[in-house]
């Protein structure tokens, strides 16, 4: 076996396992801690639809936690994609919350799951039939504790 080959091989794989060990702490840093909600009480909702009710329950977690929100677009590679299911009844406080889709990184589940119940209660859904509202939203985390949800993304870079 040529030199080169033996290197790349052997030399090469333990490099990169020692950068992405390396790597992994600082990115789990960012969510073991979960932000102060810093919002105002929640305004009625005037939604009459479940679409509409979603997007007064996003822009409630965008005011919830300005200094988390990525601006822009986000990049193609995320650190964490969750799809979440969030029961609010009459009075806009959450009924249930389940997880639909796991995000690959097991730290964001419970760091995105705790923002969800920290920007409770939410706009009260009193247009909607039955006075309650499912809602179903999906997150994009980035590997800086930054998030986009898809009600409100900007859309993703090409690279």
């Amino acid at each position: 076996m040529p030199q080169d080959t033996f290197r790349a091989r052997t030399v090469l794989p333990a490099l990169l396992g020692a950068c992405s060990l390396a790597l992994a702490p600082v990115a789990r840093a960012q969510f073991h801690t979960v932000p102060v909600p810093q919002c105002a009480p929640a305004a009625p909702s005037a939604s009459t639809d479940a679409a509409a009710y979603r997007l007064d329950a996003a822009h409630r977690l965008y005011d919830c936690y300005p200094s988390r929100i990525y601006r822009g677009r986000v990049p193609p590679l995320l650190y964490g994609v969750m799809v979440v299911e969030a029961q609010v009844d009459a009075a806009g406080q959450l009924v249930d919350l389940s997880v639909v889709r796991q995000p690959a990184a097991e730290e964001v589940q419970p760091w995105v799951l705790a923002l969800i119940r920290g920007a409770a209660p939410y706009p009260v859904p009193a247009h909607l039939p039955g006075q309650a509202a499912v809602v179903v939203e999906t997150f994009f985390v980035d590997r800086s504790g930054l998030f986009q949800v898809l009600s409100l993304t900007e859309g993703q870079r090409d690279r």
